[in-house]
């Protein structure tokens, strides 16, 4: 049984993740704006935090931590001619400072654990360039480049990955899967044909965050359906 904490795990991948790690028998707190039904999981603690803010309110913890997840994140699709300065900074906070902040915070406790593992979450369209993701594609490029440089500086003691993935059916991604016929495009643009899940990203996050992941790290995971790297 291990000790992990999951940034943003209240919906979405980060609730689907933190569903596996407790199937697992593992210790999970959760730290997010707001605990829906995460109050109904049992083994997981959850705190109210925006990570959003400047300085963030994070609880105190003891002991070791196994495994950190930092799942926030942002879909800002707009032409570039449309997208503000503010609009980059607000990606560039969520997506990367958020994790800067989440991870300095917990560093010591993960330092502690015999076999620590950070996951972070970038796009698919940091490597492969796509219209109207300038801002978020951006951050998430700087999160690519995070998770290289810290699993470089932390090895051999904590494993740094970070998983890309393609449209997920998620909360977040909802306007975009809003009724069957954007549903319908979304499969046509994917070489699988479909619209991943947050169950499917999950477990790969879970891997990640597992002993069965030992020799796994500095690694950016295409979840994508193959949009990384096949022609459709």
């Amino acid at each position: 049984m291990g000790n992990y904490i999951i940034i943003g795990g209240s919906s979405g991948i980060g609730l689907a993740l933190v569903k596996e790690l407790i199937q697992a028998g593992n210790q999970v707190s959760v730290l997010s704006r707001e605990a829906r039904e995460l109050t109904s999981l049992p083994g997981v603690k959850h705190y109210s935090v925006d990570i959003s803010e400047e300085n963030p309110a994070f609880p105190e913890l003891e002991g070791p931590i196994d495994g950190l997840a930092y799942c926030p994140g942002t879909i800002n699709l707009r032409p570039f001619t449309s997208l503000k300065v503010h609009d980059f900074e607000q990606d560039w906070n969520v997506n990367l400072l958020g994790a800067v902040k989440a991870i300095k915070q917990y560093l010591p406790h993960l330092k502690k654990s015999e076999s620590a593992s950070v996951v972070l979450f970038s796009t698919v369209a940091v490597q492969t360039g796509m219209p109207y993701h300038a801002s978020v594609a951006a951050s998430k490029g700087a999160i690519e480049g995070l998770t290289k440089s810290l699993a470089a500086e932390l090895a051999p003691k904590i494993r740094v990955n970070a998983i890309a993935p393609s449209l997920t059916d998620t909360p977040l991604a909802a306007r975009l899967l809003g009724n069957e016929t954007r549903v319908a495009q979304a499969q046509e643009r994917n070489p699988l044909h479909k619209v991943g899940t947050a169950e499917e990203v999950a477990k790969a996050a879970y891997y990640l965050l597992s002993k069965d992941a030992s020799w796994v790290s500095g690694q950016i995971m295409h979840v994508d359906g193959g949009m990384s790297t096949l022609k459709n």
